[in-house]
């Protein structure tokens, strides 16, 4: 296992922290800039399914641990790994940092996985970013791997 190996994808949020930790783990606000449907809010000890309507994808998400407005530590994707959501209130706003580990592949595959990972963390960041300062509704995740 490629144990020791995470990717972490990081942004300022120019909103308070309990906006910012509300808009992960109530899907009413992160349909807006992530996922399209969601059988619930994330809470410690539950599985909750997130999907993806325009590519036909779901995925089971298990949450570890929520500290609120710190902190929201999960388990998903096939094959599983972490995800741990990090919230800092700062001056400016809060500092959102994902990190994700916990990766089985090797060589090449965990090389696919680590970029999908980084530039897919990264993309959720940007669209949370724009909807939660300015109201706008980017379609990043949709917009990634358009239909042809």
């Amino acid at each position: 296992m490629s144990s020791d190996i995470y990717v972490q994808a990081q942004m300022l949020i120019r909103k308070p922290v309990e906006d910012v930790f509300e808009a992960f783990i109530n899907p009413e606000i992160t349909t807006k800039f992530w996922f399209t449907k969601s059988t619930g809010k994330l809470e410690k000890g539950k599985t909750i399914t997130w999907e993806w309507e325009m590519y036909n994808v779901k995925s089971d998400v298990f949450v570890h641990e929520i500290i609120p407005n710190r902190l929201i530590k999960t388990e998903w994707g096939d094959p599983a790994v972490n995800a741990d959501y990090e919230f800092t209130a700062m001056e400016k706003g809060t500092l959102v940092i994902i990190k994700s580990y916990g990766f089985s592949q090797t060589g090449e595959d965990l090389l696919k996985i680590i970029n999908d990972n980084t530039g897919g963390f990264t993309t959720v960041l940007d669209g949370c970013k724009a909807y939660l300062e300015h109201g706008i509704k980017l379609n990043l995740i949709e917009d990634k791997f358009p239909a042809k």
